[in-house]
């Protein structure tokens, strides 16, 4: 019997352990994902598709949707751009300072939404510290699209970056230390090298901001002023219409937000199972 057989034996569970475990895990999952799931979507259709359909085209709710796609226009490339330019900055260079810059890299996942939101409140709202700036200039941010789109920004940086660093540092700087001798200057190997060797990481980390930018509620909450039909996104407008008793509406828009949420999960499933050696360390199959 070799070394690894005894160790596979010394921490083996009896198959009634390992059953009860499966159960555990798939009654946890059922009870708050799967069961969710199907009461959002039962409620939904609570009134027929008619009534369906007719919360989803009315005017709030459609123009509450233009709101949060826009917010992801603006947020996700803006991210985009950061997450890359960090990873390439802490994964291919040293510095000083590049521990702080780490850590607030991370910072949003430790912060509370509201906590970002009230924060950008206070800094560009009526009284904040550049709100007189703000007024002279006559530019609308606290309340406005603007805020909203600050607030989500916060809120998602952190997944680009995150998704990026440990990849570039797994695969180290020989390819662009090659490239570079051989004459390619920065930006080409960046472009020819780089880029092209991340690019199913990219990918990942963008579906994860995407999906973070679309259900965004806390921050967006705060910055956004509740003013329905102009600062309402989807998650704002689904507490608007729950709390006036509207239990069908709110969850057929509800059930948009579960679909773009599922689409995601789906998306994310296959390139993890496609280009899984390809994606960060903790991510590949």
């Amino acid at each position: 019997m070799t070394s690894n057989d005894s160790f596979q034996r010394g921490i083996g569970e009896p198959v009634l352990v390992r059953w009860l475990l499966i159960l555990a895990a798939l009654l946890f999952l059922f009870i708050f994902l799967v069961f969710p799931l199907v009461i959002v979507f039962t409620e939904a259709l609570a009134s027929g598709w008619k009534a369906y359909l007719a919360a989803l085209v009315e005017p709030d709710a459609l123009s509450a949707l233009r709101l949060t796609l826009t917010v992801v226009a603006f947020a996700v490339p803006l991210n985009i751009l950061f997450g890359i330019a960090a990873a390439w900055a802490v994964a291919k260079h040293d510095f000083r300072g590049k521990s702080i810059l780490v850590t607030l890299i991370d910072l949003p996942f430790s912060v509370s939404p509201v906590v970002a939101g009230l924060s950008f409140v206070m800094l560009f709202g009526s009284h904040g510290w550049f709100g007189d700036f703000v007024d002279a200039a006559d530019i609308d941010i606290i309340f406005a699209t603007p805020g909203i789109v600050l607030a989500t920004i916060f809120v998602t940086f952190p997944f680009v970056a995150r998704e990026l660093i440990p990849l570039m540092e797994s695969q180290g700087n020989s390819l662009e230390e090659a490239a570079l001798s051989l004459g390619a200057s920065g930006w080409r190997t960046f472009i020819k090298i780089t880029l092209p060797n991340v690019k199913w990481a990219l990918f990942y980390g963008v579906l994860l901001c995407s999906a973070r930018a679309m259900g965004d509620f806390g921050a967006v909450s705060v910055v956004s002023g509740h003013i329905r039909g102009v600062t309402n996104t989807l998650p704002l407008h689904v507490e608007v219409l729950y709390n006036e008793y509207a239990f069908s509406a709110s969850f057929a828009v509800a059930s948009l937000l579960a679909l773009l949420a599922l689409f995601t999960l789906v998306l994310k499933s296959i390139l993890e199972w496609r280009h899984g050696d390809d994606l960060a360390p903790g991510h590949r199959s």
